[in-house]
């Protein structure tokens, strides 16, 4: 892996690949890549996304990222888990990519121990109907417990199967469905401050059109695919783009990992 932005003195002598070689950076370098930012604003917590796109835009093969990710991209994906204090998921993608507990890393296990967080980062699975396999290792066996994210209206038959299998509900909207804004706070508000998501697309759609996003982290793998796949994220348009500056750059075998803030 090198790093292409920002460029590093080479006579500086610290941080992650100083001299700007090309090798495979040890996890810790990769932490200290992406490293959280103290949380500001009114939200009391750093909302990060993470996601991956061929070169035509499809965020997904035949449903799935799997096809179109690659070794780097999974180096970075599991460092990205292991700095957040909870990994925030829609159903439908927690169905597609048959989400399972965040393991254990023990890389990571003195830094999460240093930094007040849990073992591993809490799931937490964005539902308005809760119509979820409750019975998966997901919610019955989780190192710590996963999340569910729902509106006041949610089916309470739904609600009560949810902490039946051991999941704790947060009420995050007033209706059915979940208000991005009060969903982040509501992580805040029980610790979580480092939140990264993972998608799906709908998902971070809502999160960009409610203004909560604060960084997205973009794997363009170098594949075509064509065919009619989603983007990395959906829903309406938004009536003025909304941007965001360019924080890294780093490649490894044709694959681009970027990481864009909210400017």
């Amino acid at each position: 892996m090198r790093r292409l932005f920002p460029v590093i003195d080479p006579t500086a002598g610290s941080g992650p690949d100083p001299d700007g070689g090309d090798r495979e950076w040890s996890l810790a370098e990769l932490a200290q890549a992406y490293a959280y930012p103290a949380p500001d604003g009114p939200r009391g917590a750093w909302l990060r996304a993470n996601m991956v796109s061929t070169l035509d835009g499809a965020a997904q093969h035949d449903g799935r990222s799997q096809p179109i990710s690659s070794a780097a991209d999974m180096r970075v994906f599991g460092t990205l888990r292991a700095l957040a204090d909870v990994v925030v998921a829609g159903a439908e993608t927690v169905r597609q990519e048959g989400y399972r507990p965040a393991r254990a890393r023990a890389e990571f296990a003195e830094a999460r121990r240093a930094a007040g967080q849990s073992p591993v980062p809490a799931v937490a699975v964005v539902s308005a109907s809760l119509e979820l396999d409750f019975s998966l290792p997901l919610f019955t066996s989780p190192l710590v417990p996963t999340l569910v994210l729902t509106g006041a209206a949610a089916p309470q038959d739904r609600v009560t199967a949810a902490e039946k299998a051991g999941a704790r509900v947060v009420i995050a909207g007033d209706g059915t469905g979940v208000d991005p804004a009060r969903a982040v706070r509501a992580l805040a508000g029980l610790g979580h401050t480092r939140l990264l998501t993972e998608g799906g697309p709908r998902l971070l759609g809502q999160f960009v059109a409610a203004g909560v996003l604060d960084e997205l982290c973009l794997t363009v793998s170098p594949m075509l695919t064509a065919g009619d796949a989603q983007r990395i994220a959906g829903g309406p348009p938004l009536t003025v783009p909304r941007r965001f500056a360019l924080a890294s750059l780093l490649e490894e075998e044709g694959f681009l990992f970027s990481r864009y803030r909210r400017d």
